[in-house]
């Protein structure tokens, strides 16, 4: 079974959703312990605009992802297509207008696409003992990952995302910004990472 595969979307593609990406894969391979975290979760991103196609990391987030014990290493930014969140078991997007841009590309991936900071604020409501057992292995925390995607789908219901759900865009801003919005990326990446694995 391929690892369960979480899409990380913003604009560009090389501030937010690579931070995103590489503190999820960092959280994650941190609790696998002996694991192979990258056996268990596959951390990608892409962006809505494709203007930097085939950049590195914008120079300040690629600091703090490597500040927060995270590697920049090997990215190189893509542009959002639909075979990208067809792949997708979980699609989390930095701003609702990417979140629309998703649904729109792909109606079917609705139930599956959250804004990151949505996605986070209805996390804390899951059930831990309604989930599938937890296991350092690709088929447990694939079932485990599925289950968390439906189980926050239905606390969403049909509420729509909040104005502070979205990430701001640090690009060309301070590094206060770029921290702050990393720390708004572990809000949501590291509960994510210890419910996949407890």
């Amino acid at each position: 079974m391929a690892p369960f595969t979480v899409l990380h979307v913003c604009m560009g593609n090389i501030c937010r959703s690579p931070m995103a990406e590489r503190l999820l894969a960092r959280a994650v391979r941190e609790r696998a312990g002996d694991a192979d975290g990258a056996q268990l979760l596959r951390s990608v991103s892409a962006g809505t605009g494709g203007w930097h196609e085939g950049e590195e990391m914008n120079p300040p987030a690629a600091r703090l992802v490597r500040a927060r014990r995270g590697s920049d290493e090997g990215f190189l930014a893509r542009k959002l297509r639909g075979d990208f969140i067809d792949e997708a078991d979980l699609i989390l997007t930095a701003t609702a207008d990417q979140y629309d841009y998703v649904v729109a590309l792909r109606p079917d991936a609705a139930a599956r696409t959250f804004v990151l900071g949505e996605f986070g604020r209805l996390l804390g409501a899951v059930d831990n003992a309604a989930l599938p057992p937890a296991e350092p292995k690709p088929e447990a925390v694939h079932s485990r990952g599925a289950a968390i995607v439906e189980a926050v789908a239905r606390l969403r219901g049909t509420e729509v995302p909040q104005p502070a759900d979205d990430l701001d865009d640090p690009w060309g801003r301070g590094d206060q910004t770029f921290q702050r919005v990393a720390d708004e990326i572990e809000d949501t990446t590291m509960p994510l990472a210890a419910l996949l694995l407890p």
